[in-house]
């Protein structure tokens, strides 16, 4: 691994949430390799500073298998969250091949066994690999249908041993409405989890945000269009919205 940067972290270790649609292009769908690569050396900063680094990505650049959209599609929902998290595997390899192309060591472990592609997920491996500085990008969720990449990401979280989740989202933070819709919403600096569970405000699902409450994991809502904000996030800087 590289020297460590003469900037210090506030998070030695950190988990990652990135959503699908971040890996696409304008149209919101499939991977775009002119939006992943910004990406990656956003995540190439991190791996400088000597942060050991886990990401969690979803699938709904895809296909998304929770909700109302697999119904809408026809799919029994129990197959179709298995195909959501086979679209994280894509999404992880995807990010792998830009990461590895800038130089950063990464292996993904996957929930659902497929040796060809991926390592099954194994703790203590994971914890091996962020020892020797390598990134490692968990897919396939937890490998159980009706939990969200969301839950997948808490879990993982605390399994690691990390310091904070990073959620990577479209927004500067969490919001009281939509702030695309609304433009009365007013941005949240600092939340309780409590607040987010009984406002229903939309920062990570509910099982996500109990698994964090009772493990006292932070959760920091950002902004990932903004370029350099991940490595801000990780200083320490005031950006986006802490949940703790």
């Amino acid at each position: 691994m590289t020297a460590k940067s003469a900037q210090k972290p506030v998070y030695q270790r950190i988990l990652l949430k990135l959503g699908g649609e971040s890996l696409a292009g304008k149209d919101g769908r499939g991977v775009d390799p002119d939006v992943t690569s910004p990406i990656a050396a956003q995540i190439k900063e991190l791996y400088h500073l000597g942060v050991q680094i886990g990401i969690v990505i979803g699938g709904g650049n895809i296909f998304r298998g929770t909700g109302s959209t697999a119904d809408l599609r026809g799919i029994d929902r129990t197959t179709a969250d298995y195909m959501g998290m086979l679209a994280t595997i894509i999404n992880a390899l995807a990010l792998q091949d830009a990461l590895e192309k800038q130089g950063v060591y990464t292996r993904v472990q996957s929930a659902i066994q497929m040796a060809s592609v991926a390592e099954p997920y194994i703790r203590r491996r994971a914890i091996r690999h962020l020892e020797k500085g390598r990134v490692v990008i968990f897919a396939a969720g937890t490998g159980n249908p009706y939990f969200s990449t969301d839950t997948a990401a808490a879990l993982r979280a605390i399994e690691i041993g990390a310091d904070v989740i990073l959620k990577a989202t479209k927004v500067d933070g969490v919001y009281s409405a939509d702030p695309h819709k609304d433009k009365q919403a007013t941005r949240f600096e600092k939340l309780q989890y409590i607040d987010v569970l009984n406002k229903g405000l939309k920062v990570m699902d509910s099982t996500a945000v109990s698994l964090c409450m009772d493990n006292h994991l932070p959760i920091l809502v950002f902004d990932l269009s903004r370029p350099g904000n991940i490595k801000r996030a990780v200083l320490g800087e005031k950006i986006g919205t802490t949940v703790s």
